[in-house]
């Protein structure tokens, strides 16, 4: 907020680059100017509350919140609290809701003088443009935000909504307004074809959308054939016919908002998960099983206060980005994001350098890419602490990583359903290759397929204990699909589908998925979803499609293609580009099969089902 004229839409403290400055001077510009970049005309200012007005309804429903300043808890205690209920030593209460227990309790705490003066939120664009919240700030521009979903797109409490957007501050405020709202938010990959986001607006019943310009003509497409979805919401600079322009909303919407009242077992995030089998499935977390889930992670893990400032550079729509946030602010730290279009080693290492990140994290394919650099040459200018997860972490990278710059790589395990689940904790030994012990609160085994422990050293399943009590943070189950929740559990057992051995010290050591699915750069992959987008190509008589191993991103996608006569004597470069180019079309191009090998049949049990595990033992034996 501009605090010399009191505008609450002059709310953003930002560099911009000097077109700006000369066409603003000094005043601060708004985030919708800054992230479009265009400037607001007085007038159109003007009318934008007196047009709007009805929308926003009396302003008696918007009674501010009061803030008291005087005898708050000290932050340590707060955290120490959270914790506790994290791993069992406290109940779990009866309501709970990250935005109005956590961020405002941090405001809360920043006006009496009890939090470092660290930012809560900050953005770069790498151009110039930069966002820079604290927590009252985040605050005020969340609240807004949810006075755009409840009043303007008139969700209520449990309705869904799905958010495909890229790494922009507007992603994050959406999140923390669907906290307020009771709304359940549904986070998708930017990548998404139109079949993806149709299926998952079908799937899931959405009754709203927001996304960007890209992803806007797709929607308009197939809307006609989603019939929940009643609301279309753009975030852009320009409007769209059939779109409520989020940014123009969000300049006038009133600064004040009531939070929601959820139970602890309200659900809070959907998720989509590919599996062996038929399409992505969706599993729910609750408002507490998100929202206290990371309090352990976040001291033990990720080891932070709030005066650190932490950066991972996951795509909005993968789990990880959830984790960031929860992990970050549930500690009072700041969350820092680099647009960063594309994965672009070079900007990553100068960020390091210029930016006074304190912890860094990203996949291991990633800092893979990353040692391949001279990295004594750089100096980071305040990093201390790295993890990294979602993919095996080679040993070799780690101790590349850690001869030239000295510091350790703390790699963790874990899955959308679970939260961590095992973890090289902060000061604790790590033994090169290993995932690290079992986390807290859960009680992890290796067991066999019928959910009875097995021994040290010997092979099974990663099982996290059930019964006679589910653990809090884990998901309520996947929706509409009881059979595949079940399939799932043995015994006393949720097993997670992964293989490993357990030392005699209580180490984990991954060696593969017990199913079909493939984990490539930490983007999990149906091969359904691709056998299915490649039946659709006249050459495909059927396919089968496995891991293969991939010297950088540890598997990759690879399709056995039996042909079609007619197709047998095409050159088989030039068909190979074809099927990849047509599944790029029909599905998220993460999922296109790298590999393609043409076969005149695939193996199959006496019934006729693919065989897909005898072809994977194949590609990981050469």
């Amino acid at each position: 907020m501009d605090r010399s004229t009191g505008d609450s839409s002059q709310f953003v403290k930002i560099r911009m680059p000097s077109i700006f400055h000369w066409l603003r001077g000094t005043k601060i510009l708004c985030l919708p100017c800054c992230l479009s970049r265009q400037v607001c005309g007085t007038m159109r200012l003007r009318l934008a509350p007196l047009l709007l007005k009805p929308l926003w309804g009396s302003q008696d429903f918007y009674r501010p919140l009061r803030y008291v300043s005087t005898g708050l808890p000290s932050p340590q205690k707060t955290f120490a609290d959270f914790e506790a209920i994290h791993q069992g030593k406290q109940a779990i209460p009866e309501y709970f809701n990250f935005a109005s227990d956590v961020l405002d309790m941090w405001s809360q705490m920043e006006k009496a003088g009890k939090r470092s003066p660290n930012p809560a939120f900050w953005w770069v664009d790498g151009q110039g443009a930069e966002v820079k919240w604290n927590y009252e700030e985040l605050g005020i521009q969340s609240r807004k935000a949810a006075n755009v979903l409840s009043r303007v797109c008139n969700l209520r409490p449990g309705d869904r909504l799905l958010m495909i957007l890229p790494r922009i501050p507007e992603w994050w405020l959406v999140t923390v307004a669907c906290m307020r709202t009771g709304v359940v938010s549904i986070p998708g990959v930017s990548q998404l074809t139109l079949r993806d986001i149709q299926y998952r607006l079908q799937a899931s019943g959405a009754k709203a959308i927001i996304t960007n310009d890209s992803l806007a003509p797709q929607v308009d497409t197939i809307s006609a054939d989603c019939p929940s979805l009643r609301t279309k919401v753009l975030v852009s600079g320009s409007t769209r016919p059939g779109w409520l322009n989020f940014r123009e909303l969000c300049q006038v919407a009133p600064e004040e908002h009531n939070c929601v009242r959820t139970k602890s077992k309200d659900p809070l995030v959907i998720y989509f998960t590919s599996g062996t089998t038929g399409s992505p499935k969706m599993l729910e977390h609750t408002q507490v099983s998100y929202g206290l889930g990371f309090a352990t992670c976040a001291s033990k893990w990720t080891d932070l206060s709030d005066s650190d400032i932490f950066w991972n550079t996951s795509d909005t729509g993968w789990v990880k980005a959830s984790w960031t946030f929860y992990s970050t602010w549930i500690t009072g730290a700041c969350l820092f994001i680099h647009q960063l279009p594309k994965a672009d080693t070079n900007v990553i290492l100068d960020t390091l350098c210029q930016m006074p990140i304190t912890t860094f994290c990203c996949v291991p394919t990633m800092f893979q890419m990353l040692v391949q650099y001279d990295l004594t040459r750089y100096r980071f200018k305040s990093l201390r602490h790295c993890v990294t997860g979602g993919e095996t972490l080679n040993p070799d990278v780690r101790k590349k990583w850690k001869r030239e710059t000295g510091l350790e790589l703390h790699e963790g395990y874990g899955q959308s359903e679970t939260v961590l689940i095992c973890a090289n904790q902060k000061g604790m030994k790590i033994k090169s290759g290993s995932m690290g012990k079992a986390f807290p609160p859960y009680d992890v085994q290796i067991v066999d397929d019928e959910g009875n422990i097995l021994p040290p050293g010997e092979e099974g399943n990663i099982g996290i204990r059930i019964k006679p009590k589910q653990p809090f943070c884990f998901f309520t189950g996947y929706l509409d699909n009881t059979e595949k929740t079940a399939s799932c559990k043995r015994g006393d057992f949720y097993l997670t589908g992964d293989r490993a051995h357990m030392d005699e010290d209580g180490y984990f050591w991954f060696k593969g998925r017990a199913d079909d699915v493939i984990n490539s750069s930490s983007y999990r992959i149906g091969p359904f979803e691709v056998e299915s987008a490649l039946s659709e190509h006249p050459a495909v008589v059927e396919s089968a499609v496995v891991s293969s191993p991939d010297p950088i991103r540890g598997e990759v996608v690879k399709a056995f293609v039996v042909l079609n006569p007619n197709f047998v004597n095409r050159d088989p470069g030039e068909l190979t580009r074809d099927l990849q180019e047509h599944v790029k079309r029909l599905t998220a191009p993460y999922k296109y099969p790298r590999k393609v090998e043409f076969v005149q049949e695939l193996p199959k049990t006496v019934s006729g089902k693919i065989q897909r595990s005898k072809l994977r033992k194949k590609e990981w034996r050469n």
